[in-house]
């Protein structure tokens, strides 16, 4: 529920109406004058759908954690109903992003899809592993969705995510996007090289590759600390053994060491006629990279980054002030003109929240504002993403 929403609702229970005579003699018509009491109180278009349903919204997707299942000593699966208005058919590969309400503010992350599209299980996929007919989240008649989070040292929502969600809680959420995607039909002959988190795009390609029957020829290399960190494990080996065109290639980097792609070739002999889709570490995908490239292939190889820049140092701050409705606040260096808008009850437009879709451009007023991830300033006149940008000293946004 928004702020704004909180606010109407609790005027809603503070108002006192008159005692009903005769209620207690006919407590059916009394139910209806109640629902009709608070149906002429005047609330926004979406404080009467939150009445009905907290999923129904007219302003924003929402979406109910039904279940948070462990995946590993740190890792767990959030299982996710969305409310009016999501589009179940992503494609696989992409992530969606989640807001949590924390000590009163949202709190905002991006994780990949791990569930298979609802267009997917429609199809006409008559033989699939035990490992996805085990798994209820990979249900597309279930209408739920599925991210997996690992929790991270410096990731103060992942690390709540992980431990301290409860089920039922209410969350936003963000449109799935993305180009780390997989084709309908799949290549003939793929290679998924992952290491850690990793692995979580992928999950829903292999999850729709079993609901298309299309496992053909897939080789799957995965580096893990141990075999205890390894997400999806069970799930995984179910699939190498039901699926003889399914392959996987598991590193316990703790005893063996991180796998060099340089030397690729021994482990997967023909990954240059393969389409390759690569996710995890920085240091891995630079390595792809600079691998495939020299072999005269980068158009064969699909790579997914999930961390950003790291923030730029930080500067000065300032007041907010949004130029069409007015309201002002006052935001220090590290918080974006996003948080700053919405703590201030702004509807503020978002998609991804990280700074790559672009969804959250408005026009820099006066002012300037600062991009956290290279602290370079936008100067008055241009268009800024509010997601990414904080206040250098005192401006206006158009919004």
């Amino acid at each position: 529920m928004s702020k704004k929403s909180t606010a109407v609702n609790a005027n809603v229970v503070d108002t006192k109406r008159p005692t009903v005579v005769g209620a207690d003699k006919h407590p059916g018509w009394h139910a209806l004058r109640k629902l009709a009491a608070r149906i002429t109180t005047p609330l926004l278009p979406d404080d009467y759908l939150h009445l009905a349903n907290p999923l129904w919204s007219a302003r924003e997707l929402r979406g109910r954690i039904l279940e948070v299942r462990r995946e590993t000593e740190d890792s767990a699966t959030l299982v996710i109903k969305p409310g009016w208005g999501f589009s179940f058919d992503y494609q696989p590969g992409q992530y969606m992003g989640i807001g949590l309400l924390i000590d009163g503010r949202w709190r905002w992350r991006s994780y990949s899809l791990t569930s298979s599209p609802a267009t997917a299980s429609a199809g006409t996929a008559r033989v699939r592993s035990r490992a996805i007919r085990s798994s209820p989240a990979t249900s597309g008649s279930d209408r739920t969705v599925t991210i997996t989070v690992k929790a991270m040292p410096e990731g103060f929502l992942s690390t709540h995510l992980v431990g301290g969600v409860a089920p039922g809680t209410i969350v936003r959420l963000a449109a799935p996007q993305g180009n780390f995607v997989l084709p309908d039909p799949a290549p003939a002959s793929v290679l998924f090289l992952t290491a850690g988190s990793g692995i979580t795009p992928v999950m829903s390609m292999l999850r729709t590759l079993v609901r298309r029957n299309q496992i053909t020829d897939i080789t799957h290399v995965h580096s893990a600390p141990t075999a205890t960190d390894v997400m999806f494990a069970d799930e995984l080996a179910a699939l190498a053994q039901d699926h003889p065109g399914y392959r996987l290639a598991v590193r316990e980097t703790r005893a063996e060491g991180r796998l060099e792609l340089s030397q690729i070739g021994q482990l997967v002999g023909d990954w240059r006629e393969r389409q390759t889709w690569a996710c995890g570490p920085e240091g891995m995908l630079n390595q792809a990279e600079k691998v495939w490239s020299s072999a005269g292939i980068s158009d064969r190889l699909h790579l997914e980054r999930f961390a950003v820049t790291k923030a730029a140092p930080a500067g000065a701050g300032g007041t907010v002030t949004f130029a069409r409705s007015g309201r002002r606040v006052a935001a220090d260096a590290a918080t974006s003109v996003m948080d700053a808008g919405e703590s201030a009850g702004v509807q503020m437009p978002f998609g991804c929240r990280m700074g790559i879709c672009q969804s959250c451009v408005v026009e820099l007023v006066e002012g300037h504002v600062r991009d956290l991830r290279t602290g370079q300033e936008h100067d008055p006149g241009t268009r800024v993403q509010t997601c990414i940008s904080a206040a250098s000293g005192d401006c206006v946004v158009d919004i």
